[in-house]
């Protein structure tokens, strides 16, 4: 490690995947003689994490790097350097379109990251990362792909060198970035779907699994630096371990991380519909400490133009498989997302989709209005709509969306619930609810931060609750 110290300040966009690659960069720098500022213009260097999914989160991505970059020459502010999916998936294209930045990295430069921050600050111009098809990089059997992965730069998945390993503990590199109860555990990276709407597989790489023991350890660590809630991530955690082999399905790891004790709460998230077998339903609400929680990726209802997505399901397969968890757990949350304006989208699939928002009566959905993706099969289907339409269509639906989940909040009054607290004020949130995106809890006095608190629904504004303490 150098004895020179830098300050860098991590500013992490997007996903909760992205903020654990965020906590890796924090380590690696950490490592690497920097220290961690919480305050952008108090550090010579700002990282900033990008997002490249949809048109929206590039934008932020772009704000915020101008807005880094507008700190320079002011004060401490000495360079502003992009990493993440959005200086993966455009590298030199995006370096030439915003010269504010002084280096847009790739993951290949993570394990490199702190040597190159301080090249940077030495005045030293680096070449900026040239994209490409990362799904090339593995062998396209799942089975092959643990050996081949060896030396390959997945954010995530690299482990401690020789000698930083410590006795106890994660075996990968990362540093928490905040100090709440909940936190990430990212359990695998990529994705072998190829829907015609998303880029992320060629940006991100082929599927690719954490061993289990890896993940584990991990667990412990974060739940000894006072997390009690886990949320399992990836790009499709339903595929879990299906490159490790068929004792190292989801169903295993959720009782391996359910055995870990001061863990009270394990979520899981980005699961597809079509990869839910019964087996994982059962595992879900029968292993302790698993929340009854569904993250459903429907995307669309209609059978047409799921198909035209390189999509499975339609309507009536998606509102079984929501009768069956209901029917199990009638308390559940479920949450997805949908897609309108879809190349070649009737108005008779409009309907469609706004007929399924309302019977499958979900907890949460997010309404998004289709965009081109490049690279992506998408933007040479034909029957591509206006933006005007895409947006009115879009509208309703999220009309219709907001409805359907307040009156489902509505419904939880007089349900008691667990409320995990996260802030001394009494706010929280309950088993339904992920972190950040399915709204809060709100208690009815001051509460200490990690409790578990049984309380009563008394009210609800929006999708968040209002509940009394028992």
């Amino acid at each position: 490690m150098t004895t020179s110290q830098r300050s860098v300040h991590i500013a992490s966009l997007g996903c909760a995947r992205n903020d654990v690659d965020s906590e890796e960069l924090a380590a690696r720098l950490e490592v690497g003689g920097f220290t961690l500022v919480d305050n952008p213009e108090d550090a010579e260097t700002v990282v900033v994490n990008t997002c490249g999914f949809v048109d929206q989160a590039k934008k932020d991505s772009i704000d915020t790097l101008l807005a880094a970059a507008d700190l320079k020459g002011d004060g401490t502010v000495k360079s502003v350097v992009a990493v993440g999916c959005m200086a993966e998936r455009y590298g030199v294209e995006l370096a030439s379109e915003l010269p504010e930045a002084d280096a847009v990295l790739g993951f290949d430069d993570y394990a490199d990251i702190s040597d190159r921050l301080r090249s940077i600050l030495d005045g030293e111009k680096l070449i900026s990362h040239v994209p490409r098809d990362r799904r090339k990089l593995l062998p396209l059997s799942p089975s092959a792909r643990r050996e081949a992965a060896a030396g390959l730069a997945v954010p995530g998945h690299a482990p401690l060198p020789e000698g930083l390993a410590p006795a106890s503990g994660p075996k990968a590199f990362r540093r928490r970035l905040g100090d709440g109860p909940a936190a990430s555990l990212k359990i695998a990276s990529g994705c072998d779907r190829r829907c015609a709407f998303c880029a992320i597989p060629a940006f991100r790489g082929s599927y690719l699994s954490r061993p289990m023991d890896e993940l584990e350890d991990e667990a412990r660590w974060l739940v000894d630096s006072g997390v009690k809630e886990l949320f399992l991530v990836s790009e499709n955690t339903s595929s879990y371990g299906k490159d490790l082999g068929s004792e190292h399905r989801l169903e295993r790891l959720l009782q391996r991380l359910s055995g870990i004790d001061g863990l009270e709460w394990i979520r899981v998230s980005y699961l597809q519909p079509a990869e839910i077998r019964p087996g994982l339903i059962d595992a879900m609400l029968g292993t302790e400490k698993v929340v009854p929680y569904f993250d459903l990726s429907f995307q669309h209802a209609s059978r047409d133009v799921l198909r035209s997505m390189r999509r499975f399901g339609e309507a009536e397969a998606f509102l079984s498989l929501i009768g069956r968890i209901r029917a199990s757990a009638p308390e559940a949350g479920i949450r997805s997302n949908v897609i309108a304006g879809f190349p070649g989208e009737t108005q008779a699939d409009v309907e469609i989709l706004r007929q399924f928002i309302i019977d499958a009566n979900l907890d949460v959905l997010g309404v998004f209005g289709y965009s081109d993706e490049e690279g992506t099969e998408g933007v040479g289907l034909p029957g591509h709509l206006s933006d005007e339409e895409i947006e009115e269509r879009r509208a309703m639906l999220a009309d219709v969306a907001i409805e359907v989940c307040e009156a489902r909040a509505a419904d939880r009054i007089g349900e008691d619930v667990i409320v995990l607290v996260e802030d001394a004020e009494g706010t929280g949130r309950a088993m339904h609810q992920a972190p950040e995106t399915d709204g809060i809890v709100t208690l009815d006095g001051p509460a200490v931060v990690g409790d578990l608190i049984t309380a009563r629904v008394t009210d609800s504004d929006g999708i968040d609750l209002i509940a009394e303490a028992k």
